[in-house]
């Protein structure tokens, strides 16, 4: 053959040695005009085409559906129906493989990735890349380094100080181990006080308020280097029998339980159970970080895991739902734990601090721009420096990496803070003397989620919209309208680019413009159409399929756009972390030919969904 086939393409990644050579040996490849017609409605296929070169275009009557460029492959869908549907057209001089339908049926038989990553609905085939992904090999850990995982910070007394005045610092620290120096001899010599040591001191005798902590302290350290790998440091835990190291840069010599010429810089503590959670489970250390957190700097500490969190599960081949799911509850307790760190509890008690948009939705993954608000109790005297307070807060969110909204849709602006009757006002206003900016604030606060304080305070409020927005049809239609904001950018200039010949480019794509943004904000008109007071989009779908609202195919297909436009995005910030670089979009010539056949696919979902929504709400009367 005069080129070689490239087997590094979906579907055709999958297959082994022996099905590859099965392809090979049927295999044609020609060259066609630029008009040629490939395949034409009603006609029996024999072959399925994998392009090398050009464009071809799919029309269903004269509705440009779909373009297919180099690497790849139509019709799957029309074999296996024995009949093209659509009218294929070469937009260009192509030049392209030809399978025989025989050898494609066989691998069908031999390989159900192939076959449901060829010609199945939306739903199987992202079953099946679900699938491949789940079979990927998780992340290495075993060259992960001591510094990259949570190590706790050192706390440090003198040898001479007593044993109470320890256990108070326990107390005040949430910490279970000190380092004790001792300054008597040189160098200075460091060793290590824990609670298990509490029991040796009373069963010593002497009263607890004079007995110095150094007699009790354990020699010598064992430490580790901050560069260490993490499996080298639990073996230094299993072979000296404890359920600590400290680390330290250089760290003493402990195989001979000398000292090192100089006194060690101290790192931190590394504990068993942190290690341990680092190498199956980051969230776990993230929660009981942020629960511990006696500061807003060691909160700082905890929300600066949460993005390594969330690339680890999502290489190891974690649901972005599932991911996402997580991620709403790491933030809730971070921003739970930070108001609770700055808000006096007479506040936190006669108020309720939420969150929305994707945050509100569980919608979130990597950290965005910050969208939250807050309740107060009615009749409730809030302190003289709530401003202050609510100042705070937002400026801590943003040093945790949660900038600052565009739109200050968050604490520190009045705005956003008012008593249960007057954001019931607000609400009322929304509703009654509608705008576009009042019907998109109206949007957001729909997506609400409590995360502090009284829940039962945002639920009232919450419960204005739904006694109101459902009664009047036409405030329906025109929140509904904003669906088509991004029409002339977010619509027809993707289809462009996604469908014309040469249409891919390295201008990123909006994917919130195009698809997520009219997805969401769709179902969640409909949601409130139907008085349907969930906050996740999923969950929204499924109560309007249990409504039979929508049909429970379009719930289905709407599920996996969301979620493969959640996985892409991800997949996009991970990459720009990875780079030390800001997110740009999602650049269509560097994803693979599955992710841009299934972005094809996803999108046209979205196009049915906003047609379905325009006849719902009669949006072309608005």
């Amino acid at each position: 053959m005069p080129n070689p086939f490239n087997f590094t393409i979906s579907p055709f990644d999958c297959l082994n040695g022996e099905q590859q050579h099965l392809l090979r040996r049927h295999l044609t490849i020609e060259s066609l005009p630029e008009g040629h017609v490939l395949l034409a409605p009603g006609e029996v296929p024999s072959h399925l085409f994998v392009l090398v070169r050009g464009h071809v275009q799919q029309w269903d009557g004269e509705e440009l559906v779909a373009s297919f460029g180099p690497d790849d492959c139509f019709d799957g869908r029309a074999l296996v129906a024995g009949k093209a549907s659509h009218r294929f057209v070469a937009a260009e001089p192509v030049r392209t493989w030809r399978l025989d339908k025989v050898a494609v049926g066989e691998l069908i038989a031999a390989n159900a990735t192939f076959g449901a990553l060829l010609f199945a609905d939306l739903s199987q085939k992202l079953s099946a890349l679900a699938e491949r992904h789940g079979r990927h090999e998780l992340q290495s850990l075993t060259m992960a380094r001591v510094d990259q995982a949570a190590v706790r910070p050192a706390h440090t007394v003198d040898a001479a100080t007593d044993v109470v005045s320890v256990v108070r610092l326990f107390t005040a620290q949430r910490v279970t181990n000190v380092l004790v120096r001792d300054a008597t001899v040189q160098p200075p010599r460091l060793g290590i006080f824990t609670t298990a040591g509490l029991q040796r001191a009373i069963l010593s005798g002497t009263p607890l308020a004079t007995l110095p902590v150094g007699t009790l302290a354990s020699h010598p350290l064992v430490t580790v280097r901050p560069s260490d790998h993490l499996f080298d440091a639990l073996a230094v835990m299993i072979r000296h029998r404890v359920q600590r190291v400290v680390v330290v840069d250089p760290p003493a010599d402990v195989a001979t339980g000398g000292a090192a010429e100089a006194e060690p810089v101290v790192v931190g503590i590394l504990e068993q159970l942190d290690l341990l959670s680092f190498l199956s489970n980051h969230s776990y250390l993230v929660i009981r970080q942020i629960l511990e957190a006696p500061d807003l700097e060691a909160l700082a500490a905890a929300a600066a895991q949460i993005t390594r969190v969330i690339g680890l599960m999502h290489r190891g081949g974690t649901k972005v739902s599932l991911i996402a799911r997580l991620v709403q509850e790491l933030n809730a307790k971070l921003f739970e734990r930070a108001w609770q760190l700055l808000a006096p509890p007479e506040l936190v008690a006669n108020s309720c601090l939420f969150v929305m948009g994707s945050e509100g939705r569980g919608e979130q993954l990597l950290k965005t721009d910050q969208d939250n608000g807050l309740i107060l109790r009615d009749g409730y005297a809030p302190p003289d420096d709530l401003a202050a307070i609510c100042e705070r807060f937002s400026a801590a969110l943003a040093a945790f990496g949660y900038p600052p909204c565009p739109g200050r849709i968050m604490l520190n602006n009045p705005e956003w803070r008012h008593s249960a009757a007057e954001f019931g006002h607000q609400v009322r206003r929304w509703l009654l003397m509608p705008t576009p900016d009042s019907l998109m604030a109206l949007a957001i606060f729909i997506d609400a989620h409590a995360v502090c304080g009284d829940p039962a305070l945002l639920a009232q409020v919450r419960g204005e919209v739904f006694a109101l927005a459902t009664d009047n049809d036409a405030v329906l239609a025109r929140f509904a309208a904003a669906i088509q904001a991004f029409e002339g950018e977010g619509s027809a200039a993707w289809w462009t680019r996604l469908f014309s010949p040469g249409g891919r480019s390295e201008q990123p794509l909006d994917l919130k413009k195009a698809g997520t943004f009219p997805l969401v904000h769709g179902v969640r008109a409909m949601a409130l159409a139907e008085r349907i007071r969930a906050t996740g989009t999923v969950e929204r779908i499924q109560a309007l399929v249990a409504a039979q609202r929508l049909s429970a195919e379009m719930g289905n297909e709407l599920t996996e756009s969301l979620h493969f436009f959640m996985r892409l995005k991800l997949d996009a910030g991970l990459a720009a972390i990875d780079m030390g670089r800001p997110g740009q979009g999602i650049v269509m010539e560097r994803l693979s030919s599955l992710d841009r056949d299934l972005l094809k696919d996803t999108l046209g979902v979205v196009k049915r969904f906003k047609a379905l929504l325009r006849q719902r709400f009669h949006l072309d009367a608005v």
